[in-house]
């Protein structure tokens, strides 16, 4: 990305009707990134209600690692260091458009095991916003905490929510955020 489209909003998909022969005309195809950076890796966050989004796009911005900010229209970003990309407002279409737009070796920041998933499935490294690394070890188990959680609930049940986020997360993050992006 050239430093004019940091933090300028992007269309997420563009159609190339006038450059296509007419069976291709209406396929759609992402504007996310152009050949010089394809070859680069990118962190992506997932916006919906991510605690540690400044502090991503500070570590992002001094490792000269490309950041973007993916969310719906119901939260809005517009920071400084990172292109936003919003999308419509739906159930799950953050995340369905962030899965869409990486490529293997990008980082992810995300406290969505299913987002996750879905992300080490395409090879990306996804990070929670914790600092703990999703990997192919941990995903299953994290996936069953979720969907037995989501089982108490739909039962009546009561669970204890998170308690607020400490400066020990921050620093946590910071740390592991900074070794993915100096081994990118």
């Amino acid at each position: 990305m050239n430093p004019k489209e940091v933090g300028r909003r992007e269309p997420l998909l563009r159609s190339k009707s006038s450059e296509m022969n007419p069976k291709e005309v209406g396929r759609r195809e992402p504007l996310l990134r152009s050949k010089s950076s394809e070859n680069r890796v990118t962190v992506f966050i997932d916006g919906d209600g991510c605690p540690v989004v400044d502090l991503t796009i500070k570590i992002a911005g001094q490792a000269g690692v490309a950041c973007v900010i993916v969310c719906d229209t119901s939260h809005v970003f517009e920071k400084p260091g990172a292109t936003t990309i919003t999308v419509s407002k739906g159930n799950d279409s953050v995340d369905f458009a962030l899965v869409n737009m990486i490529k293997k070796g990008d980082i992810v920041v995300t406290q969505d095991y299913g987002l996750a998933a879905m992300c080490l499935a395409r090879g990306a490294i996804p990070i929670s916003q914790d600092g703990m690394l999703y990997t192919n070890s941990n995903i299953d188990g994290l996936l069953m905490q979720r969907y037995t959680a989501k089982k108490i609930r739909m039962a009546g049940g009561r669970l204890r929510g998170s308690s607020k986020r400490t400066h020990e997360q921050n620093l946590l993050f910071e740390a592991q955020l900074q070794k993915l992006c100096e081994n990118e």
